[in-house]
């Protein structure tokens, strides 16, 4: 997380705090209710969707506390809309919407964040499809205000109207050939380390 990120992130606290809601929460409550709403903001960000992360965490929270379930939903979904500035509904269509107006050069910087997903398997370090996938789509959520979930699916698309193909198994193809013989030869090397030098 870069500085103005944090800093954002500890205003938006620092509000949710000093809220109704916030003044009559216990320290150690505030924390685990920021970290609750962070963890729901994230699920958003991610899939579009709060609901099922905030029935079961309203349940856990309420569970070591003196209230109820719904009440724990109730402080979580108020701190959330002071924290961030608006409800997890409002969050969540805001991103939706984007992805229905995106603007004419999204698909090609699919593409491109398609192509780099590529490259960061085969070259360099190299990653495991999977990993190199979710970082080219989050960096592509967050350049389009969109879901990761919907800037998978617009790199997965823009990638096979262009090559005919399917990213997926490209990518799967590309792991197995550069990826999986670093791995394997990580691990014999490893193995080999512990075996000249076994802990006592």
């Amino acid at each position: 997380m870069n500085d103005a990120n944090t800093q954002s992130n500890n205003e938006g606290i620092r509000k949710a705090r000093e809220s109704f809601t916030g003044r009559n929460l216990t320290e150690a409550q505030t924390d685990i209710v920021a970290g609750l709403t962070g963890i729901i903001n994230r699920h958003i960000q991610k899939t579009g969707s709060f609901r099922e992360p905030l029935t079961d965490y309203a349940h856990a929270f309420a569970r070591s506390e003196k209230f109820d379930a719904m009440k724990g939903e109730v402080i979580i979904r108020d701190f959330y809309t002071a924290r961030y500035g608006r409800t997890m509904n409002a969050s969540r269509e805001a991103l939706l919407e984007n992805e229905k107006n995106l603007p004419e050069t999204a698909r090609e910087q699919a593409l491109q964040a398609s192509r780099q997903t590529l490259d960061a398997i085969s070259k360099g370090e190299t990653q495991p499809f999977y990993k190199a996938y979710d970082s080219e789509g989050c960096a592509l959520a967050r350049s389009l205000n969109i879901t990761e979930s919907g800037a998978k699916h617009l790199m997965s698309e823009s990638y096979r109207e262009v090559e005919g193909r399917e990213l997926y198994e490209t990518g799967k193809a590309l792991e197995e050939k550069y990826h999986r013989p670093r791995v394997e030869a990580a691990r014999q090397e490893r193995a080999q380390t512990l075996r000249q030098n076994p802990a006592r």
